[in-house]
């Protein structure tokens, strides 16, 4: 009984004087009743056994008082008895090197926990660094006799027995341990207080991580931006259509493979600013405001003008392409039209200043005037070429074309000596008119020769630069058409064989006069350079250059067809993606004002329709292969579809920007739920009145629908907190307000608005809905709480001192606060004395850090 009192600390019956058996039964059975009713179960133990010395029932009697007594009450956070105890040492003992309690048997034999148990409470009665792991029996017996001569606990254990036992007794070890607890359970108070900091540390610590990280990757990302944009403003031309290519690659790679990771940055820093508000809110910290310039908002005005930079550079890169391409026809044009023409005027101004009429005969100016008379047909012929020589110069001036120079050149070259032939042929013609009194004979044969050869040489020379002529062509009606007047040329050609074969008759038949009348002629028709052989020549290139004119054409033809089979194959596929991308879109908006389920329930809809949209990404990469297709082919419009690829990379990025931010809100809803303990019916009956009055399904309510929607709440001004009136549910309060003419006070509305849109944006979004009302339906941690616990820590002074902290908190969060804290200053300061309540105050933005 006297074992009962020491244990229990209370008081039993007072026992039987007398030595009869019967007195020691009676005096067993008031102990057993007394155990019995502090709820202990003894099983077949009686009194008899006790009495009569039964070692084992009496053994198996003190360990139930003492597990009852002195182990049942230990409680270290949640658990209870032997777990609770247990885990109290490992917190005691984590600090210590050599030191790793896993149970009440082998984990104390080498006698470093006992000493660290001691050391960690009372640090001045153990030298603990002179401890050594290899002499259990030193360490064993100095913490037994600390024990007992300083903290009153007796020495139940032997040191021997211990270290030469394979396996320690654990009911021995724990009860022995149990005294500790005891003895020190009055610094659980400076636990649970350095607890409490710690976790408020822990936010802190992490909220400052998100913080850096946010900092970090905004830099990033508006340095990407810096640089882009300047290469995507830069409109410097180029010469040929390979450096323009070269161009338009380096912008599809940055399409393809710089632009979007950039994106998914731009979205994950949106969602990290708003994961690191939410917690800051749910923590009672004040809002993060991040470096000037690197704002979300800056980010997206940077965003902006990098779409708008980009939007022109393409179309820009396209357009610069057909004007390269243009110019490079224009000059091979420019190229064989001037060559022709110089080959054509070689001589001819020689041939305009002799003076061979002076010495002639009359048959010989006859031949002489009738043949001038044929180079002025030529020449009249030639007018044309030369007008368009000119035409093609001033069109290469007008496109910018880089070697205008040597082309205005030799174009002025040809106009001069145009001019020149026109002046000599004029005064030619009248020094042979002012002789052609004197002459008679003519030989009309040959002068309708050369009339008649002269055109149709022209025609012959402009057949073959037609059918030499390069072509451009975009479409299928444009490449039928060319071949439509290259099959009108062809059916020409018998008129123009006839034509041949009667220039070559004339020649013929004076040469068959000539032949019968014994007249001997000089060779050469003397009115025509033009001979049959020149003429014979040039109709055979004619015929050699038609067939090769209709292979390059039906080459074109069947390269248009592969266009246009182009067209449709993407056309087909974007009238697919982007209806697909625009029904997913409103589906989304309507999801997220529904209110289906619990919030986990809508967030794995939200998922599973994330997981559906990341799995529709194949068809995008087919789309981008078959615009990849289209744009090496050099097509440049399609008239089967509305969509470009353009529209729908636009379409598919705000897809998964807007998925993601949804998802984004639900988490941050479930954040503010959990943190604030907010029931389902609650967040259900908070987003039904929202959903109310978002007339316009935006997501967000302006100033007036706000009001309402905290009027409909029954929210109180003049208190400045939510209550509802009686027991009356939102609808009847709702007609209550109505029917009193209740309005919100603008002087509290304004207070309300400054706290849900501090950006005063002139919109309160749903999440910031939720946490004004999570905000003023609950409370959280205050700096009047850390400042309290700091000071049990403290032993009630207005200072703390860094050997406290590292005693106190974990090495890292001690540290932390040693960084942080400002000296103290009052009257009763120490040397190294740390001002706790600034540091705290500092935590919630009442005061800098």
């Amino acid at each position: 009984m006297l074992l009962l009192e020491v244990i229990s600390g209370e008081r039993l019956p007072k026992p039987e004087r007398g030595k009869m058996r019967v007195h020691k039964i009676n005096n067993v059975n008031k102990a057993l009743d007394f155990i019995a009713s502090k709820g202990v179960k003894l099983v077949s133990i009686g009194a008899e056994e006790i009495v009569d010395g039964n070692a084992k029932m009496t053994l198996g009697m003190i360990w139930t008082i003492i597990l009852r007594f002195a182990i049942q009450d230990i409680s270290v956070e949640e658990t209870s008895a032997k777990e609770g105890l247990l885990l109290w040492c490992q917190r005691k003992t984590a600090p210590y090197k050599n030191v790793n309690v896993q149970n009440f048997h082998i984990s104390w034999k080498d006698g470093l926990a006992f000493n660290a148990l001691i050391h960690r409470h009372r640090p001045e009665l153990i030298e603990y660094d002179k401890l050594r792991k290899d002499d259990p029996v030193t360490n064993l017996n100095n913490a037994f006799e600390v024990a007992e001569k300083y903290l009153d606990i007796p020495k139940m254990l032997d040191a021997e027995d211990i270290v030469n036992t394979a396996r320690p007794d654990e009911k021995a070890i724990m009860t022995y341990v149990s005294s500790f607890y005891h003895a020190f359970s009055g610094a659980q108070k400076a636990e649970t207080a350095a607890n409490r900091i710690c976790k408020v540390l822990a936010v802190n610590q992490e909220n400052e991580h998100l913080m850096e990280d946010y900092e970090k990757l905004a830099s990033d990302l508006l340095e990407w931006i810096k640089r882009t944009i300047p290469w995507l403003e830069d409109r410097s031309p180029q010469k040929t259509i390979q450096e323009m290519q070269q161009k338009l690659e380096d912008f599809r790679d940055y399409r393809r493979v710089h632009k979007p990771p950039k994106v998914q940055e731009k979205c994950q820093l949106e969602i990290n600013f708003n994961t690191l508000q939410t917690k800051l809110r749910l923590s009672n910290r004040p809002a993060f405001m991040p470096s000037e310039g690197k704002m979300v908002s800056d980010i997206n005005n940077g965003w902006q003008h990098l779409e708008q930079a980009e939007k022109g550079y393409e179309e820009w890169l396209l357009n610069e392409i057909r004007r390269l391409e243009r110019l490079d026809h224009l000059a091979e044009k420019f190229r064989q039209k001037a060559s022709i023409h110089e080959a054509w005027t070689e001589g001819k101004e020689a041939m305009l200043k002799q003076k061979d009429y002076e010495t002639a005969t009359l048959s010989d100016i006859k031949a002489l005037i009738r043949k001038h008379e044929a180079f002025e047909s030529d020449l009249a012929a030639h007018q044309d070429r030369v007008e368009q020589i000119a035409a093609i110069a001033q069109e290469l001036n007008e496109l910018d074309y880089y070697d205008s120079p040597s082309v205005n050149a030799r174009c002025q070259k040809i106009c001069d000596q145009w001019d020149v032939l026109g002046s000599l042929t004029h005064s030619r013609r009248e020094a042979l008119e002012k002789t052609e009194k004197q002459l008679e004979t003519i030989d009309e044969l040959h002068l309708e020769y050369a009339k008649r050869a002269a055109p149709f040489n022209n025609w012959m020379e402009s057949a073959m630069e037609d059918l030499q002529d390069m072509f451009i062509v975009h479409t299928i009606e444009e490449i039928e058409g060319l071949i439509a007047a290259h099959d009108q040329f062809k059916s020409t050609l018998p008129d123009a064989d006839k034509e041949r074969e009667a220039i070559l008759g004339i020649q013929r038949e004076a040469q068959r006069i000539a032949d019968f009348n014994s007249i001997k002629l000089s060779g050469n028709n003397p009115y025509t350079s033009v001979t049959p052989q020149i003429i014979n020549s040039k109709w055979e290139r004619v015929q050699q250059l038609v067939p090769k004119r209709d292979h390059a054409l039906l080459d074109e033809q069947s390269k248009q067809q592969s266009n246009e089979h182009l067209r449709r194959q993407f056309a087909s596929q974007a009238n697919i993606v982007g209806p697909w991308i625009q029904t997913k879109m409103e589906e989304i908006g309507r999801i997220s004002i529904e209110m289906n389920g619990t919030l986990e329930d809508q967030l794995n809809h939200l998922k599973q329709y994330e997981q559906s949209i990341v799995d529709y990404k194949p068809n995008i990469d087919l789309l981008e292969q078959q615009h990849q297709l289209i744009q090496e082919a050099l097509i440049f419009d399609n008239k089967h579809t509305n969509y470009t690829m353009e529209h729908i990379r636009v379409g598919w990025e705000q897809l998964l920007t807007t998925i993601a931010r949804t998802i984004n809100e639900v988490e941050n809803q479930i954040l503010t739920r959990d943190a604030k303990g907010i029931s389902q019916e609650q967040m259900q009956e908070f987003r039904a009145s929202f959903n109310h009055f978002d007339k316009d399904h935006g997501g967000a309510l302006g100033p007036e629908e706000f009001k309402a929607c905290l009027i409909s709440l029954g929210y109180d001004v003049e208190n400045d907190r939510q209550k509802r009136t009686g027991s009356m549910d939102t609808d009847d309060f709702r007609a209550l307000l109505i029917s009193t003419g209740y309005s919100l006070g603008d002087a509290e509305f304004n207070r309300i608005m400054s706290v849900v849109d501090p950006n005063n944006s002139g919109i309160v979004t749903f999440q910031a809905f939720i946490d004004f009302m999570s905000r003023e339906t609950t409370d959280t941690d205050t700096a009047d709480q850390v400042i309290a616990s700091f000071k049990v820590l403290a032993g009630d002074k207005n200072y703390i001192t860094a050997e406290e902290l590292r005693r106190e908190l974990p090495p890292d969060q001690a540290e932390y606060c040693i960084a942080r804290m400002a000296p103290y200053q009052g009257p009763d300061a120490i040397p190294g004395a740390l001002d706790y309540k600034s540091f705290s105050t500092a935590l919630y933005g009442e005061s800098d850090l």
